[in-house]
């Protein structure tokens, strides 16, 4: 599984790999420049990340450059950070993450306790997905492999998801004073801080807001949380007596609010997912016309994305679609109890028992088989959101000759056999 996050955002990626319960390894990057599509394979990126997993569990979470820097900054907050020069790294290293070879190695020297060591895991893990729940540009790679081993623990994906996107959303209150977590803090007044801060406090920033230090190695070494950190010199930096560094390297742009797209109506709405252009266009026509708010989608990847944003009444899904079977993706709908209850009806050209039978195991409500006439699909589609709002009639021949074009192209013989399904 691999595309655009223009298609699919991180946080849909992560839904698909938690229900779908997966173990192998996201790979993401983020590019240099956004002014047009690129392929991962074509472009230098300005910085990547791998996540690990195990049965939709996060097991670890890191950026690729393979430097020591972020785990010695967590190990200077508990005076362990001179332990690093005389590490030997763990063989696991070879084949993960330095740093996850490096943390599991203090933990075998016992430099770090279990404790000590889930707890890094966990700041790692949040401080990752702070950064990657914040891309809106780049391209992804998933690809199932044999679990990361040794594990020291797993974290839920959901629950950390929902925390990180909270202090996303918190976090762009400070965009107009600042930009990147990897901003440098500079004292400009010292003495007239010093009078607004309590002494304890401004003895232990003071030493850091040095212009070379970024926001993000103070939280780590005083062991909070970003957010906390940025909170309490805000003020200061808005007063004029701390400045910001401009940081110009740093390739994480605030994210896209695509849920102001996606205005709530009071209309039935409907998702179409079809993979034939001619199906998803008639479809949208027909409903449109017959008072039903109505989105198609193409792309089986960016459908799981935009359901979650949408949540229609109804989903009408064909089976056959590359890179995610229709049959897979209700499987792993009906997991989320956002659609538990959803009616989702599958549309496909095959018309035989052991396809309305996986349709059903994989919690499918309904059925209907190509081609189908127009009234036929609106009986179904009141059948569970009720009736629309006819605007104009549409012709019958038009859905017939779609169909017909979709059934030529997908399965010349179909009259006489049912086809396999597309991988």
């Amino acid at each position: 599984m691999q595309g655009q996050l223009s298609e699919i955002d991180i946080r849909s990626i992560l839904q698909l790999i938690e229900l779908g319960q997966r173990t192998g390894e996201l790979y993401v990057e983020t590019y240099r420049s956004s002014s047009h599509l690129r392929t991962l394979d074509r472009v230098e990126p300005a910085q990547s990340w791998l996540m690990f997993f195990l049965n939709g569990q996060i097991v670890y979470a890191g950026d690729t450059s393979g430097n020591l820097s972020r785990l010695r900054d967590y190990l200077h907050a508990q005076r362990l950070d001179s332990s690093l020069d005389t590490t030997v790294v763990s063989a696991i290293a070879s084949f993960n993450s330095p740093e996850y070879g490096c943390l599991w190695t203090l933990l075998e020297r016992h430099v770090l306790s279990p404790e000590q060591g889930r707890t890094l895991l966990q700041n790692m893990v949040h401080e990752t997905l702070f950064d990657l729940l914040s891309l809106h540009q780049g391209g992804f790679i998933f690809k199932l492999s044999a679990a990361l081993s040794p594990q020291l623990m797993t974290l839920e994906i959901e629950p950390l998801v929902v925390k990180t996107m909270k202090q996303i959303q918190e976090w762009k209150q400070f965009h107009s004073y600042i930009q990147s977590p990897q901003q440098c803090p500079v004292i400009l007044e010292p003495q007239q801080l010093q009078d607004m801060m309590p002494p304890s406090a401004f003895d232990r920033l003071s030493k850091w807001m040095d212009g070379r230090t970024s926001l993000r190695q103070i939280s780590r070494y005083l062991s909070r949380d970003l957010l906390t950190v940025t909170k309490a010199i805000y003020p200061h930096i808005q007063k004029g007596l701390i400045q910001l560094t401009t940081d110009t390297s740093d390739p994480i742009a605030p994210p896209s609010n695509t849920s102001e797209i996606w205005q709530e109506s009071m209309v039935p709405r409907v998702v179409c997912i079809d993979d034939g252009a001619a199906i998803r266009q008639t479809v949208e026509e027909i409903l449109d016309s017959s008072g039903y708010e109505v989105t198609s989608i193409g792309n089986p990847l960016k459908a799981l994305s935009l359901l979650f944003q949408l949540n229609p009444d109804l989903i009408l899904c064909d089976i056959a679609m590359p890179e995610l079977e229709g049959y897979e993706l209700c499987a792993m709908l009906r997991q989320s109890t956002a659609f538990r209850q959803t009616p989702i009806v599958m549309l496909t050209g095959k018309d035989g028992f052991i396809d309305r039978v996986r349709a059903g195991m994989s919690g499918a409500t309904d059925y209907l088989t190509k081609p189908f006439g127009v009234q036929e699909l609106l009986t179904l589609v009141e059948k569970y959101v009720g009736s629309g709002n006819p605007q104009r009639p549409l012709p019958e021949k038009l859905l017939a000759e779609a169909i017909q074009d979709e059934l030529e192209i997908d399965s010349p013989d179909q009259s006489s056999q049912v086809s396999p399904s597309r991988p």
